[in-house]
């Protein structure tokens, strides 16, 4: 199928199309020279391993398989407006947020090239890895200094792989002086010995080289329809029904004399900045705050809040309480009740 003849679909009709009859590919788009780019800052530290790079469905690199691969709605606007559509936000949209998660995906690559979690001075550093993915939700420590500050949610803690990829990440970035940024913390012990790690390794061959196959890793014989489905599913929870005391705390009315507003309306108004502001207090997607807003307005509604319209302290209130649960979801898995 030419690109012509989906691209200017309309969203139901281009959701009905199978994302491998797209056509799409990394070769002549704006993708590609981001990956050249990622190939020389690895050439630039004399490293001989390039990293190829593949249309996939998510951000990932196959287990055992030092090859990575790109989402495919970023090889061309028309799907990232689709992405955007559905899920409110496109990652690795920007230049930045695409190299920060090339950088990291290449370390794994690395590890999987060289088998470099099977040395015993890498297990002293990062810990003994394992079969285990990395998991859902763990317990990041925000002001932990043992580990690098990359990605979002303090991804280096969530296990010993993504530690060796978030130091990996900072090491490689031009520019970054991270002797001075990690200066004091004992993160700084692990960027010194990736330092050494890839100096060693500079101009030598991959020890295992990728063996990629297409009908391995095929995941794109869906309906774009079905894809979103799934993905949107990843982002629905059961939010349980015991915060309404807190929904209840939180609007508890207006004084006799004073129109009251509805707490439905209220947050309905303030909907995107409310998103936005949690969204960068917490860094989770805001795909789920956003669901998270919507049982809340639903919510309010159905139990028929109220509040003061005069109030000058509820936008900071409501936020702070949205933040609340939205970091015990992070730390939990759970979005508790407050108190």
């Amino acid at each position: 199928m030419e690109t012509s003849d989906w691209a200017s679909l309309g969203d139901e009709a281009l959701l009905e199309k199978k994302i491998s009859q797209l056509g799409l590919k990394i070769e002549g788009t704006e993708v590609e020279p981001l990956v050249k780019q990622l190939h020389a800052e690895l050439a630039q530290q004399g490293l001989a391993f390039l990293p190829p790079c593949h249309v996939g469905d998510e951000w990932f690199v196959p287990v055992g398989i030092p090859s990575i691969f790109v989402p495919f709605f970023l090889v061309h606007e028309r799907l990232r407006k689709l992405e955007r559509t559905l899920m409110l936000e496109v990652e690795g949209e920007t230049t930045e947020w695409f190299m920060r998660l090339m950088r990291h995906e290449a370390a794994h690559a690395y590890a999987y090239a060289y088998q470099l979690p099977r040395r015993r001075t890498w297990q002293r550093v990062f810990g003994r890895t394992s079969a285990d993915e990395t998991p859902q939700f763990y317990r990041p420590r925000p002001y932990s200094h043992s580990y690098v500050v990359h990605l979002d949610d303090w991804y280096a803690q969530s296990h010993p792989d993504e530690d060796f990829a978030e130091t990996f990440a900072v090491w490689l970035t031009p520019g970054l002086d991270w002797r001075t940024r990690f200066k004091g913390w004992k993160a700084l012990q692990k960027l010194e010995y990736v330092d050494e790690l890839m100096k060693s390794l500079a101009g030598t061959p991959a020890t295992h080289p990728p063996e990629y196959r297409v009908a391995d890793f095929d995941f794109l014989g869906v309906k774009l329809k079905t894809y979103y489905a799934r993905k949107r599913k990843l982002y629905e929870d059961s939010y349980p029904d015991f915060y309404d005391n807190d929904l209840r705390e939180l609007f508890p009315g207006a004084p006799d004399g004073v129109v009251a507003l509805r707490a439905s309306a209220f947050l309905r108004q303030r909907r995107r900045p409310l998103m936005d502001a949690v969204c960068g207090a917490t860094n989770e997607k805001k795909y789920r705050v956003n669901a998270l807003l919507s049982r809340l307005i639903a919510r309010c509604d159905q139990l028929g809040l109220t509040l003061d319209p005069h109030e000058g302290r509820q936008d900071l209130r409501v936020s702070a309480y949205i933040t609340t649960l939205v970091m015990n979801y992070l730390f939990t898995g759970k979005f508790k009740r407050t108190k």
